[in-house]
């Protein structure tokens, strides 16, 4: 599927602009084709190229990626460089940063959807890295029904954001076993998130009830979908059987139309 590229600077309550970057589907021939909506989260570093192209891969399935220049409390829109320097200060504009105003974010990138005629009022998320908590915590809001989560820093210390974050008690406490969907990948190399680490997310996520599909892949290290400067762990193969659970979840919920679920528990018959 063919897509088009644009940005959109969108004002905030702090008074800075944040910049959206849209990615969006073209059916020739259709004008008026409507599709889902997916908020697209970068790493510490913002909206780079590895990040475009991630953004870019899910626009052409037939969505329309969103990615949001999340460090408008600190610099522009411009991505920070994969060097000492860039990652010194992601790294600390990460923890700098207001949880609200991750949140007001994730509320602007959901009413910059909803304001577009092309947009079937359906929206996920998904990021790499610190956008893997963050499309974790974007289930805190009811519009977001799928999230698809690599890697995703800090949930487990909750060290996200100036003082600290309260996701994974949140999200547990909030989320909608009905409407919403999570996936969580890690790699079992993944030295940013432990197995303890690891280990704490899916028991809690399970207590709660939420339906979710958890998963540690074998040797894959962090940040293993990044293709750019990711210092040897790029794992192609890997990335794309991720991408296939990600669709599978994408298509279901916010591609097709369900109608209501009936809330009936399901009953599995353990046969051969």
């Amino acid at each position: 599927m063919l897509i088009t590229e644009s940005y959109t600077d969108v004002p905030t309550s702090l008074g800075t602009t944040m910049r959206i970057y849209t990615f969006h589907p073209k059916i020739p021939g259709y004008p008026n084709a409507k599709f889902p909506g997916v908020i697209v989260y970068s790493e510490i570093y913002q909206v780079t190229g590895p990040v475009a192209r991630f953004a870019k891969k899910i626009a052409s399935e037939g969505y329309i990626a969103v990615a949001p220049s999340i460090y408008h409390n600190f610099v522009d829109h411009e991505a920070l460089a994969y060097d000492a320097k860039g990652t010194d200060d992601g790294n600390d504009y990460k923890v700098q940063k207001p949880i609200s105003s991750y949140d007001e974010d994730n509320s602007l990138c959901c009413d910059y959807l909803e304001s577009l005629s092309t947009f079937n009022g359906k929206i996920g998320a998904t990021g790499m890295c610190l956008g893997g908590h963050l499309a974790f915590r974007a289930l805190l809001d009811q519009r977001i029904t799928a999230s698809v989560c690599f890697f995703a820093t800090d949930i487990h210390s909750k060290t996200l954001g100036l003082g600290g974050d309260d996701s994974l008690e949140r999200v547990c406490k909030e989320f909608d076993n009905v409407k919403q969907e999570v996936i969580l990948f890690f790699g079992t190399l993944d030295g940013h998130v432990p197995p303890e680490g690891r280990d704490l997310i899916r028991s809690e996520l399970r207590n709660a009830g939420a339906k979710m599909t958890f998963m540690e892949i074998c040797d894959a290290q962090h940040a293993f979908v990044r293709d750019e400067f990711s210092k040897g762990r790029y794992d192609s193969a890997i990335t794309n059987s991720c991408f296939g659970f990600l669709f599978e979840l994408f298509t279901r919920k916010l591609q097709l139309d369900l109608g209501e679920p009936d809330r009936a528990p399901l009953k599995v018959e353990h046969v051969c």
